[in-house]
């Protein structure tokens, strides 16, 4: 067993090995959370093409629709990648690795999943109303998003008295 650590998170007493196998659980978790999601905008935008309105989109309005689909496969592929390499990599004792690699990819999945949805918004919003307003509300979103998702936790992260340090992400 490794030595007990307490950090006062209501974790006390937990060992390192523990404390890892809690917060992959958790992250997988997390996961399950956003993968619906990423997965229903990609779905989406794969049936896109099909509909009858598609000839009379612009070249511009073409670009938005790849970077969307492509931001949203990058995103199902990273978000879907730690429970691939947990299930892969079972009992191969690196637990810490993999959530290490998986923390990462679930933030790079996030910020794909950020571009797919501000550029699949981008696409809607100029498609049904104008160019100007497309921007300006994928643009709110954007800055809404790296905010709320980005800004405040790194901000609470460096401000937090209490944190531990954390040596599993990267």
């Amino acid at each position: 067993m490794g030595e007990r650590s307490g950090s006062g998170d209501g974790t006390d007493g937990e060992t390192r090995q523990e404390r890892v196998n809690r917060e992959l659980m958790e992250l997988l978790n997390e996961l399950r959370v956003a993968l619906p999601g990423v997965q229903f905008l990609l779905a989406f935008l794969l049936i896109v093409p099909f509909q009858q309105t598609i000839d009379r989109i612009t070249d511009f309005q073409k670009g938005v629709y790849f970077v969307a689909l492509a931001s949203a496969a990058l995103a199902t592929a990273l978000l879907i990648a730690p429970a691939a390499q947990h299930r892969v990599l079972f009992r191969q004792q690196d637990k810490e690795g993999l959530l290490r690699r998986s923390n990462r990819s679930a933030v790079a999945g996030l910020v794909a999943l950020g571009v797919a949805t501000c550029a699949a918004l981008l696409l809607v919003v100029n498609v049904l109303f104008s160019l100007t307003l497309a921007w300006v509300t994928a643009g709110a979103l954007a800055a809404f998003l790296i905010w709320w998702w980005l800004a405040v936790p790194f901000w609470q992260r460096a401000h937090n008295p209490q944190a531990v340090p954390d040596d599993t992400d990267g």
